[in-house]
């Protein structure tokens, strides 16, 4: 049985959850004055008692967006997996059906894994042609305060995107494991957070546009820059006179015509990943009622 479930439909001619049921470990707010006045959306927090994922939890969690609504789903703080209690492993699976015209944003805050926690997730999205989603996806490397980088033994994220009957259209998986050659510290070197945003439907046409124009910019600047910042003793960061960037974005498209966009980062920190992902996704705002993670 799942976890939890909520269902957004049209009444009265304005998105509205129809359907919300939750149990522990995991509980669902909706506050009515999430979404201003003016705006069509449901605001969706998901909250896990303690704040966080215990050693051996499975959450299952089911939303239905129905035809032409606009919901959010995000979360009040960063989602802590705890430390794993022998070989068990923490695990949350998210499946979603987004109706015609509709809008499905997920912006959660980032998924941060303690000293050799164990944590598996799953996301799948079943969409129409005419659907649309944003979806954040993203991992710190830990408690920094407690000298933790990179510590936990297992992470795995799977996001798959179909389209009707089943037919694939985004599959993606992210799989960071302990090994005894080389630790997981060790292959992310310097970097802190690493995430996925995409970008997918017609009425995020003009975002994407953007997006990948300022991801152009944005990174030929930093090449421009770190290229041309030699050192005059070298260092892990040097190699032949280039200094590895603070913060590396790559853009692609995927889906008929390039429907879809799909943005990925790497940052020496997180705040650097939310400040992007303020920026890049500020034109949600007349969606949305506010700015993502403003």
């Amino acid at each position: 049985m799942a976890t939890g479930k909520v269902v957004v439909e049209k009444v009265g001619g304005r998105s509205t959850a129809t359907s919300c049921f939750s149990k522990y470990p995991l509980k669902f707010l909706l506050p009515s004055k999430a979404a201003p006045a003016g705006t069509d959306v449901v605001w969706i927090y998901s909250i896990t008692y303690g704040g966080g994922i215990v050693s051996g939890d499975s959450i299952s969690c089911e939303f239905t967006i129905g035809n032409g609504c606009t919901a959010v789903i995000t979360t009040q703080s960063s989602t802590k997996v705890y430390k794993a209690i022998g070989s068990k492993c923490s695990e949350q699976l998210l499946e979603t059906r987004i109706g015609s015209e509709s809008l499905l944003v997920v912006i959660p805050d980032p998924v941060t894994c303690f000293s050799t926690a164990r944590y598996y997730q799953k996301q799948i999205f079943r969409m129409v042609s005419d659907s649309n989603l944003v979806l954040v996806d993203w991992i710190t490397s830990g408690r920094h305060a407690n000298g933790e980088k990179w510590d936990f033994e297992f992470y795995k994220s799977i996001n798959n995107v179909y389209l009707e009957d089943d037919h694939p259209l985004f599959l993606d998986t992210v799989l960071l494991e302990k090994r005894s050659i080389q630790s997981i510290a060790e292959r992310m070197q310097d970097y802190h957070a690493i995430a996925m945003v995409i970008l997918f439907g017609a009425k995020l046409k003009e975002i994407q546009k953007q997006v990948q124009e300022n991801v152009k910019n944005m990174m030929s600047e930093q090449l421009q820059i770190s290229y041309g910042s030699r050192r005059h003793k070298s260092d892990t960061n040097s190699r032949n006179g280039f200094m590895k960037p603070e913060f590396i974005a790559s853009c692609s498209t995927f889906g008929h015509e390039g429907k879809g966009v799909v943005i990925r980062i790497a940052s020496d920190s997180t705040e650097s990943v939310y400040n992007f992902l303020r920026q890049q996704l500020a034109e949600l705002e007349p969606l949305l009622g506010q700015v993502p993670y403003a």
